[in-house]
């Protein structure tokens, strides 16, 4: 990770419980992004959505951000020192519906018939994301480990897991992938897809979401 900001070493005050990112209502566009050691919530200073601002890569302006170790070692702090974020430090995004408006008909339709959907499961250490990608005809899943103008790489029905713990809320539409992190690509069946999806929603009613060690075996 380029900036020694995120790296662990400063103590953690208390907070939330690790996993519950605390609810934020105002202006800006809202964010939620893993680091390799951090989970980061709070808002970007952006006009565009904010698929198209990560994709720019460049640092963006961030106002009210929170975070929490992702080990779980302690819950969500303010950090007000934080005023920039760069794209490159973001494995992973997860998105909702305010980041991403809404297509018009025409454009859904559109978006169905130039693109083919896979259902996959991403590898991108420390995390693991399975949903569905959508690639134009021709494109195999495997090619989004190869070099490409999208930093960032959208995911629908998406989980995102760490330590085999799901990580999010319900809610979230679509998780951004940060390909420069990518190591493994696998196609899985739309099964796996819909399973990943129950275990968020049961993780989410009164379990913590990320911290967690994971089952012994």
């Amino acid at each position: 990770m380029p900036f020694s900001f995120l790296r662990r070493g400063k103590k953690e005050g208390p907070g939330k419980k690790a996993g519950t990112a605390p609810s934020r209502v105002r202006a800006g566009i809202p964010f939620d992004g893993l680091t390799e050691e951090w989970r980061l919530v709070g808002f970007m200073d952006i006009e565009t959505r904010l698929s198209d601002a990560l994709n720019k890569r460049e640092s963006i302006p961030i106002t009210d951000v929170s975070w929490a170790p992702l080990d779980g070692s302690a819950g969500f702090s303010p950090v007000p020192g934080l005023q920039k974020v760069d794209p490159y430090d973001l494995i992973v995004v997860l998105a909702s519906d305010r980041t991403l408006p809404p297509l018009t008909e025409a454009e859904k339709a559109a978006f169905k018939v130039h693109k083919v959907a896979y259902d996959v499961a991403l590898e991108v250490p420390p995390f693991r994301i399975v949903g569905t990608v959508y690639l134009y005809p021709g494109s195999e899943p495997d090619r989004l480990l190869d070099r490409s103008t999208e930093l960032f790489v959208p995911v629908t029905d998406a989980v995102a897991f760490y330590r085999d713990r799901p990580i999010g809320d319900p809610d979230i539409d679509v998780i951004l992938v940060n390909r420069s992190y990518l190591r493994g690509v696998r196609q899985v069946d739309r099964q796996t897809v819909t399973a990943s999806q129950a275990l968020l929603h049961r993780a989410t009613d009164g379990e913590p979401l990320i911290g967690d060690e994971p089952a012994a075996d």
